[in-house]
C-alpha cells in the first residue's frame, strides 16, 4: 500500500496541546496541516488524499493563500485526520455519530400542535432554512449556538442578512460560560469546560457582529440545559439535551400555535421566563 493511502493517526494527546487547540478554535486549517505534518511526517500529498483535496489546494492552505470556510470541508478534514471528539468540538463540529446514541423520536401524533417529527435537526434543516428566510422574529435557546448562529455557515445565520430589508428581531439564550451548569454539561458530553466555554464565547462574539446591523439580544442563563428551541414567528422546532446526546442529534419536533394547545404556549413561556431571569450580554 502506498504511503498516501495509509491513514493519518496522531495520538490523542497530540490533539490536546495549546498550539493545536488555538488552531482548531480559530479554524486555522493552515496551522492545523503544518502541525499534522510535523507530528506525523505526512506529506502534503498524503494529507490531500486523506481530506479529499488536491495537493495544490493543501499547499495553498498551508501557505496562507486560501482559507477553509465551508462546514462540509471542515467535516471532511476532521474525518480524514481521524480527529477525536474533543478536537472536533473545538473546531465547532459534532462528535462522531457512531459514538452517540441519539434520542428516540416518541410518537406524539395525538397532540395536534406537533405537526411533524424529525429524527434529528439535520432532517429538519431544509425546512428550517426556508422558514428562517422570511421570519420576522427568531428566538433561540441553545448551549453555545455555533451550529445555529455562531459561524458563517450555521443553520440560521445566512438568513439574517436580508439584502437591505429589515432584519428579523433575534433573541438568543446561551449557557453562561462561567456557570456551574456549564461544567456539568461539559462533563455530560465528554468535553472540557474550557472548550465548551470557548464555544459559547465565540458564538457571542459572532452575534455581536450581527448586533451592529440589526436588533439582536443575547442572554446568559445558568441552569442545566434541557430544551433546545428555535422559534420562527409562530413555529417552534424543539429538541432535548440529555447526558447521552447533543440537542441537534435528538428528535426534533415541529410545533405550531393552536388556540388551546399547551405545548407551544408552554415553550414560549419558558423562553420568556428564562430571558427575564438571565443576564443580557448584548
Amino acid at each position: 500500500m502506498g504511503s498516501a493511502l495509509v491513514p493519518i493517526t496522531l495520538p490523542d494527546a497530540s490533539w490536546q496541546t495549546g498550539r493545536i487547540g488555538a488552531a482548531l478554535r480559530d479554524r486555522d486549517i493552515g496551522s492545523l496541516f503544518r502541525y499534522v505534518q510535523h507530528h506525523s511526517g505526512a506529506s502534503q500529498a498524503r494529507i490531500a488524499v486523506q481530506v479529499g483535496m488536491t495537493q495544490a489546494r493543501v499547499n495553498e492552505i498551508i501557505n496562507g493563500r486560501r482559507e477553509v470556510v465551508r462546514l462540509d470541508v471542515f467535516e471532511r478534514i476532521a474525518d480524514g485526520l481521524n480527529m477525536p471528539d474533543d478536537a472536533r468540538r473545538q473546531l465547532g463540529l459534532a462528535p462522531r455519530r457512531e459514538s452517540r446514541t441519539p434520542g428516540a423520536a416518541f410518537d406524539l401524533a395525538a397532540f395536534p400542535e406537533i405537526v411533524r417529527v424529525y429524527s434529528d435537526q439535520s432532517s429538519a434543516a431544509a425546512e428550517i432554512r426556508r422558514s428562517a428566510r422570511s421570519a420576522g422574529e427568531l428566538d433561540v435557546l441553545a448551549v453555545r449556538g455555533l451550529g445555529l448562529l455562531g459561524l458563517r455557515d450555521s443553520l440560521l445565520r445566512p438568513h439574517l442578512d436580508r439584502d437591505g430589508d429589515t432584519p428579523p428581531r433575534l433573541r438568543v439564550l446561551l449557557l453562561d460560560p462561567e456557570s456551574p451548569a456549564l461544567v456539568r454539561r461539559a462533563a455530560e458530553i465528554g468535553e472540557s469546560p474550557e472548550s465548551l466555554a470557548g464555544g459559547v464565547r465565540l458564538a457571542e462574539a459572532r452575534l455581536r457582529e450581527l448586533s451592529e446591523v440589526g436588533h439582536v439580544e443575547v442572554y446568559h442563563y445558568r441552569t442545566l440545559p434541557v430544551w433546545r428551541v428555535i422559534r420562527l414567528d409562530k413555529t417552534l422546532y424543539v429538541s432535548a439535551f440529555d447526558a447521552d446526546w447533543e440537542g441537534h442529534e435528538s428528535a426534533t419536533y415541529k410545533v405550531l400555535a393552536t388556540p388551546y394547545g399547551p405545548l407551544y404556549r408552554g415553550w414560549r413561556r419558558l423562553f420568556d421566563a428564562m430571558v427575564a431571569d438571565a443576564e443580557r450580554v448584548i
